[in-house]
């Protein structure tokens, strides 16, 4: 399974060949669901919402995200079911509506799922 990442506002309208998985707790602004072609919208798997509010995109404190979100998804009990689902898929293209490109849950998960995969 190949995973990667895009934002949701740079994703093309038209379905491409990968799962197209949502990864954020939020519906992105702006953004109608019917233009969106999603596959799955994994807000259960995304940071909790304290944890997006304490960090709110702020690159300096991104590490701390990174742990506190790792430690969300190891207590996370959905996290084995979303896996299962999206091993499934040759491709799976995760979707986030951060501006950061760089610093974001979705480049977290990524590494994650990719790391106990290995």
């Amino acid at each position: 399974m190949k995973i990667d990442i895009q934002r949701v506002y740079d994703a093309s309208p038209v379905k491409e060949e990968a799962f197209r998985v949502l990864v954020d707790r939020l519906w992105p602004r702006g953004v109608k669901k019917e233009n969106l072609e999603l596959d799955l919208w994994a807000k259960d798997i995304s940071p909790s919402s304290a944890l997006r509010e304490k960090f709110h995109h702020q690159p300096n404190s991104f590490s701390d995200f990174k742990k506190q979100y790792v430690e969300e998804l190891d207590n996370n009990e959905l996290f084995a079911h979303f896996v299962e689902e999206i091993s499934k898929h040759p491709k799976v293209l995760f979707l986030y509506s951060s501006k950061d490109q760089e610093h974001n849950n979705a480049v977290v998960l990524k590494a994650y799922i990719e790391s106990k995969l290995s």
